[in-house]
């Protein structure tokens, strides 16, 4: 049976960054990633405003991209996936925790010092392997072997597109019969 673990966050960043690698050299970023909601209070009837916190993680060439282009209170896209883990804290206690594994990241707002952005807000920085057509950034493929996150599949790479294809020029208008309206000027308001 088919099963979905994917995450969509869009969201501020709540600190800056913090890298760090693994002995065998692969990049690992976390950044907490604030969203908010708003919501009428039933009882009061004032708008209250929701936010949530959530952990992300970066693996390898995408953690290194965020941990220099990501600062705090920056808007960013984030998808990937949920990871749950436990934990026994230092007073004994048996914690659980929801990490969500980043797998394409994209920046939002302006560039903060870099020149202007794109349509899109996010300056079109395309890198990565999967970053379509939106030009964000995405994990590269894992290695054998080396994947730190559990062994999801990479994301998919986007399909090569074909050249675009010369059309045939269109043949030349006929000549229709004169109707008497030809020299009508076409004034009408709607």
């Amino acid at each position: 049976m088919a099963s979905v673990n994917k995450v969509i966050l869009i969201g501020n960043c709540g600190r800056d960054p913090e890298v760090r690698y693994t002995p065998q050299g692969t990049a690992i970023c976390n950044v907490s990633v604030a969203t908010s909601s708003r919501r009428k209070d039933r009882n009061t009837g004032e708008m209250v405003e929701d936010t949530q916190w959530h952990r992300v993680t970066f693996y390898e060439r995408l953690a290194e991209i965020a941990g220099e282009y990501l600062k705090k209170g920056r808007s960013v896209y984030v998808e990937g996936r949920l990871k749950y883990g436990k934990y026994t804290d230092k007073d004994g206690i048996e914690r659980n925790t929801v990490d969500v594994i980043a797998e394409q990241m994209q920046l939002l707002g302006g560039r903060e010092g870099m020149g202007g952005g794109d349509e899109m807000g996010g300056g079109g920085m395309g890198m990565g392997g999967g970053g379509g057509s939106r030009g964000g950034y995405s994990r590269a493929p894992a290695r054998g072997g080396d994947d730190m996150d559990g062994g999801a599949p990479a994301p998919r790479a986007a399909a090569p597109r074909p050249a675009p294809q010369q059309r045939p020029a269109a043949p030349a208008p006929q000549q229709r019969p004169a109707t008497g309206f030809d020299d009508m000027d076409d004034d009408i308001p709607f």
